[in-house]
């Protein structure tokens, strides 16, 4: 949806509201459209390069590095020894990048069904990819429900799902059953994290049900982060942890590495709730 020719803006309809960026010179740069979605590529005038996947922001130049970092270090500085790492969607390979700033790891695999959306971040978001060729990743183009469905029981210490909205091909993603198999494909201890959406919107119904079904297929424990992400509705975005064997445990403050966003008491804040939510979730 735009404005006007100078203007790109995805509404919200559900929220009422809607999120607008200035294009820059350049405007459109590239569509593409795959055999799964649209894909375009928009020059803006203050936030970089912009991805939109059918008419809904994916991603900015100027703001992914929250989003990134949130979905994987917080997960990844929770597991005691996280060394086999396994992402579901994540096509752009921002979260497969952070992943890999952790020396514990051996492997990282990502699986995305759309090829193209890695080829287009290699193309125009080419600092998110610059770790596609680090000999502990792997890049699957691939069904990541079947991936799930096959994989080997308790192989895995983490599972990131960095997914698109639950409508459509992707609310399968948020349901008990691939929860189910989420956990058995984890090991003794193993974690599990997925972008769960807007706090202010959807606290009472996606996050709340997506906590139900995370019990209702046994993980014994979950917890919801809250981070700012301005270009996805209501400007405030969430991830939902779960741990397969018991409690959740505590952080472990040991970063060795830079980042933009995320540190240790930015990762301790983000799990206090507001009452709002709270009571949503009780």
């Amino acid at each position: 949806m735009t404005l006007d020719s100078n203007w790109f803006s995805e509404a919200f309809n559900d929220g009422g509201s809607a999120f607008s960026m200035k294009l820059g010179p350049g405007k459109k740069l590239r569509e593409v459209q795959s055999p799964y979605q649209k894909i375009e590529i928009y020059d803006t005038e203050t936030f970089g390069k912009l991805m939109v996947i059918d008419g809904c922001i994916m991603l900015t130049t100027r703001d992914n590095f929250i989003y990134h970092e949130m979905m994987s270090h917080p997960v990844m500085f929770t597991h005691p020894n996280p060394e086999r790492v396994l992402i579901i969607g994540g096509g752009d390979c921002g979260t497969l990048r952070e992943v890999l700033k952790h020396p514990q790891v051996q492997t990282a695999t990502q699986v995305d069904i759309d090829e193209q959306v890695t080829r287009m971040s290699e193309q125009f978001f080419p600092e998110l990819c610059e770790s596609n060729n680090d000999k502990r990743a792997e890049l699957r183009f691939d069904d990541g429900i079947e991936w799930v469905r096959n994989a080997a029981d308790g192989y895995y210490d983490i599972i990131i799902v960095d997914s698109t909205d639950p409508v459509g091909p992707g609310e399968v993603l948020f349901t008990k059953e691939f929860f189910n198999n989420c956990k058995r494909i984890l090991g003794a201890g193993g974690l599990f994290v997925q972008q769960s959406e807007s706090p202010l919107y959807h606290s009472h119904s996606i996050i709340k049900s997506m906590q139900q079904n995370l019990r209702g297929a046994g993980f014994a424990d979950t917890q919801t982060l809250l981070f700012p992400q301005c270009v996805y509705p209501s400007g405030w975005w969430s991830c939902t942890m779960a741990c397969k064997n018991g409690k959740i445990p505590a952080p472990r403050n040991q970063k060795s590495f830079a980042t933009q966003y995320y540190n240790y008491e930015v990762h301790q804040a983000s799990k206090v709730l507001p009452e709002f939510m709270k009571n949503a979730l009780a």
